[in-house]
């Protein structure tokens, strides 16, 4: 657990203590937009990302990435642990569309070279990617597509292109797995009322963090906080799980930001 970042002047979130639970590599841009606001993010990673644990199917895949139409990236995880294997040993095809889930993906992709790439414009995820004209049964008949992921998610994206006639692989190029050592600080600060808001940004994160939290003590107080989620299927979660405040915002940063700063905050 990475403690408590110093403010940065003054902002909407001037003193408030938020919790950001993204994978430590994805953290860093949040986390200082909040300390910008006058906030003081605490890192907390509620998935640790690494390689996967066999680098052999991602080489086999690689000597044959001709043979796809269409390469989706789930993730940034995804073009970082997939893309150096992949263009070891030839660039990237030219028949090869790269397809994204979401802006940040489409950001790595570019740094590394790959400019032409799908995205949905406004949701990000699985529904939306498939709601894409270059996804529509016509168009994915017959061709094969890669999938690139960590291991288990969801199987929405592959099975509905098999569905449509689609030849999918589905490939596990990094590991998820639940937090490591750090949790004592995190669980302190909660009981000591020490918090102000938690930031989730997937169901497995949430999965995780109720596991954590034991159901006495300090779950009371860990449901009754803010919780900022950008995406209706985590908001459906946390409210079944029974917290109180979840704050259903725009996607990616930008809209977890302007949630946050939009939030009608207690005065102190």
């Amino acid at each position: 657990m990475t403690g408590v970042r110093p403010a940065a002047g003054s902002g909407a979130l001037q003193g408030r203590v938020i919790v950001v639970t993204r994978p430590r590599q994805q953290a860093g841009e949040l986390a200082d937009a909040i300390a910008a606001q006058g906030g003081l993010p605490l890192l907390f990673p509620l998935l640790e990302i690494g390689p996967a644990p066999d680098p052999a199917p991602l080489e086999q895949v690689a000597a044959r990435l001709g043979e796809f139409r269409l390469a989706v990236f789930v993730s940034p995880n995804a073009v970082q642990y997939a893309l150096p294997t992949l263009l070891a040993s030839r660039p990237w095809p030219p028949t090869l569309q790269a397809v994204a889930v979401g802006p940040g993906t489409v950001r790595a992709l570019a740094a590394a070279g790959i400019a032409s790439c799908l995205c949905p414009a406004t949701r990000f995820d699985s529904e939306a990617l498939l709601e894409l004209p270059e996804l529509a049964p016509a168009q994915v008949a017959g061709q094969g597509v890669l999938i690139l992921r960590g291991n288990g998610g969801r199987e929405l994206l592959g099975d509905t292109l098999a569905a449509r006639g689609a030849r999918v692989e589905r490939l596990a190029c990094y590991s998820r797995s639940g937090p490591g050592a750090g949790s004592g600080e995190f669980l302190a600060r909660l009981e000591a009322g020490g918090l102000d808001a938690l930031i989730l940004s997937s169901s497995e994160a949430l999965a995780h963090l109720l596991a954590l939290v034991p159901a006495a003590g300090p779950r009371q107080r860990l449901l009754d906080l803010p919780l900022f989620v950008p995406h209706a299927r985590i908001a459906a979660g946390a409210s079944a799980a029974g917290f109180t405040r979840v704050v259903l915002t725009e996607a990616a940063d930008a809209g977890l930001l302007a949630g946050l700063c939009a939030y009608n905050w207690p005065q102190s």
